[in-house]
């Protein structure tokens, strides 16, 4: 969905080093450090067992899609009004659910799919057949039926989805703010949310180029009469 997810990554990543220096500094006295993360290491780090995989067996992980390979029934499903669920019954006991809540229950006898290992050895077998009961229902049949059977599950959200659910707006996630250009608008809240010093988002940010003048003058020590000529030359 087009999301930079690498530099959210490495903005965490550099946030939990600068508290982890902070803290350092005080516990063990000295002086801070610098905190150094790039983008692909902060990606690479949430890469589990990817690099050792190929080092101790040769194998290169490809694009699986929504799916954990071997690890079955865990994917997202296709529902008959558009919408799709993800669904997640992988454990021998839960799957024993899912398939009587299916409709299935011989399933869980299955050799086929009775455990774990088999599950995963016949997996896109599996999600065919679950696809077939998925689309004959709407998504919050397929929830409601997963609910009854205590079987995670969940729709896929859009915007407007977020938007609309009670538990984004009961935990506070999304909240409108004042911009004085776009006027108001929902946008995420703050996460983590501290119990005693709840983290706000007070405004939208400046305009581009609002704090120039500050940078320029008192920062940087540039005359108004020389940042008038690199203006008018194009420079700044």
């Amino acid at each position: 969905v087009g999301i930079s997810l690498g530099d959210s990554l490495a903005a965490t990543f550099g946030a939990l080093g600068a508290v982890t220096a902070l803290y350092n500094r005080e516990a063990n006295g000295g002086r801070g450090q610098i905190v150094d993360v790039g983008i692909y290491e902060a990606v690479l780090a949430l890469m589990e067992s990817t690099i050792p995989e190929y080092a101790l067996t040769g194998h290169i992980r490809g694009r699986t899609g929504a799916i954990l390979p071997f690890v079955a029934p865990s994917n997202t499903y296709p529902a008959g009004d558009g919408d799709y669920v993800v669904l997640g019954a992988n454990a021998d006991n839960v799957f024993g659910r899912f398939a009587q809540a299916l409709g299935h229950p011989e399933w869980a006898e299955s050799e086929r799919y009775a455990t774990h290992h088999a599950r995963g050895e016949n997996q896109e077998e599996l999600d065919d057949l679950i696809s077939e009961w998925t689309k004959q229902r709407t998504a919050e049949e397929v929830i409601e039926a997963m609910r009854e059977a205590s079987v995670p599950a969940g729709k896929l959200f859009t915007a407007e989805d977020m938007l609309a659910d009670e538990q984004y707006a009961a935990r506070h996630n999304i909240v409108e703010v004042e911009d004085p250009e776009i006027g108001r608008f929902p946008m995420q809240n703050v996460v983590p949310r501290l119990s005693e010093t709840p983290g706000e988002v007070r405004w939208t940010g400046p305009n581009l180029g609002q704090h120039n003048d500050e940078v320029f003058k008192d920062i940087l020590g540039i005359s108004t009469e020389d940042l008038d000529g690199l203006r008018e030359r194009g420079t700044v």
